[in-house]
């Protein structure tokens, strides 16, 4: 929500994706009319990759090209290997990094063709530095790095930048109940990120002020990483 407000205060028309919360994606986009962007809905499930194929194919022939791609789907099954079970690790993985495939397959040829565009991956910082009890989630993010970083070279010619930021804790859903105090003694700057903090970088790598950077994983993580 906050990439999608971030992108278009700076004049971007927003295509939100949702899986199951089409009230709080219908929330965003009347947010996004009330300040004057343009904001639209396209439901389906990218761990779904014959759906995903289906509403993004359908999406171009109505819509034409994007300019610009954010991944940003992202779930966890935290819990020590051992006791891990295979459906776990399949949620995650079908989710987190296929579903890197899943949406950017459709529209990579249009980017290309267009030689014009802007692809932000969302990582983590589990993905750069590795986490107990999350080497399903580490092992996602990580792989969603390699892949940006590969594919920022097959489009570099087209100038299609890609490019992964890799937040820390951030207060979003994904760390509610985890105690502030823990935050404040694991994150040097004493605090979890703000989804603001995040979207704003994204909104840059988006810009025409970001187009010399590409192939890279920018970490906001409060010093987390260092």
């Amino acid at each position: 929500r906050a990439c999608a407000l971030a992108l278009a205060r700076v004049g971007f028309e927003v295509v939100l994706n949702f899986r199951a919360s089409e009230a709080l994606a219908r929330a965003a986009a009347e947010e996004i009319a009330r300040a004057g962007g343009v904001a639209r809905l396209l439901a389906f499930d990218i761990a779904d990759r014959a759906g995903a194929r289906a509403a993004l194919e359908a999406e171009l022939a109505t819509h034409g090209p994007f300019y610009g791609v954010v991944l940003n789907a992202g779930v966890n099954a935290d819990g020590l290997f051992l006791a891990s079970k295979d459906e776990q690790w399949d949620r995650v993985l079908h989710t987190n990094l296929d579903g890197f495939y899943n949406v950017l397959r459709p529209l990579v040829p249009s980017l290309a063709e267009q030689r014009a565009g802007r692809i932000v991956v969302l990582s983590s910082v589990a993905g750069v530095t590795g986490n107990r009890g999350q080497v399903s989630y580490s092992a996602s993010k990580a792989g969603l790095i390699g892949a940006a970083r590969s594919l920022a070279l097959e489009l570099a010619r087209r100038d299609v930048t890609v490019n992964c930021v890799a937040p820390g804790f951030t207060a979003t859903d994904m760390i509610a109940g985890f105690p502030p105090e823990k935050i404040a003694e694991l994150v040097p700057l004493r605090r979890a990120g703000q989804p603001e903090e995040v979207a704003a970088l994204v909104a840059f790598l988006c810009s025409d002020a970001a187009g010399y950077i590409t192939g890279q994983c920018l970490s906001i993580d409060g010093g987390l990483s260092v």
